[in-house]
């Protein structure tokens, strides 16, 4: 890929990671009842079980493009039909007034528990893998190499671990949890919006 295709797909991922859904709901709660320790362990599991998802998802859509010329097709009107499902949900959110994504639980405080939980949300997100569908995929040719793969995975990994270390890190400083928590709203409202745009930008062929 290009440089500059690189530079949007980082941004994807960016946007990905930082939107609000079970995944940060899962670091929320690790961080607060476990500390810093364990709510970092959850995001370093996260990233890896993102960036594993990522090349598996790059490498499924590489193939399915080489095998029939229609999944193009179906790939953009799938992930325009995606995210208007998912602006509409944000949106929602954010007129209901929410303030978190779940409940926080208590929990036995510990690193390696905060890993395996991270890891497995991130496998197992509905939201990320809607997500990919709609937005990973344009990205993605069918004669994409095994190492240019493999570095969307990398990459994938390095900004969703990072992302999520470092809110983990924030909400155990100070009162983080409770500035975040109070503007889920505004961010699920802008979520929402962005999932619009990038709907009519998918559909008009700018993605």
């Amino acid at each position: 890929m290009e440089f500059g295709s690189w530079v949007a797909l980082a941004t994807v991922f960016m946007l990905g990671a930082m939107s609000p859904g079970p995944s940060l709901a899962v670091v929320l709660r690790n961080a607060m009842s476990g500390g810093r320790i364990q709510g970092v362990a959850t995001g370093i599991g996260h990233g890896i079980g993102f960036g594993i998802y990522a090349f598996l998802a790059a490498f499924g859509i590489a193939t399915a493009l080489s095998l029939n010329e229609n999944t193009e097709v179906v790939l953009k009107w799938g992930g325009t039909a995606i995210l208007v499902w998912l602006g509409i949900k944000f949106l929602r959110h954010a007129m209901a007034d929410q303030a978190g994504d779940g409940p926080m639980d208590e929990h036995e405080a510990s690193g390696r528990t905060g890993f395996i939980q991270g890891f497995l949300i991130a496998l197992f997100n509905p939201k990320i893998l809607a997500w990919m569908l709609a937005l990973y995929a344009p990205f993605i040719e069918a004669d994409f190499g095994m190492g240019t793969l493999l570095g969307m995975g990398v990459l994938g990994m390095a900004i969703d671990g990072t992302w999520y270390v470092t809110v983990a890190t924030l909400l155990t400083s100070g009162d983080g949890v409770e500035r975040l928590r109070s503007k889920a709203h505004l961010i699920d409202g802008a979520m929402g919006l962005l999932m619009f745009i990038f709907a009519a930008l998918l559909l008009g062929g700018w993605l």
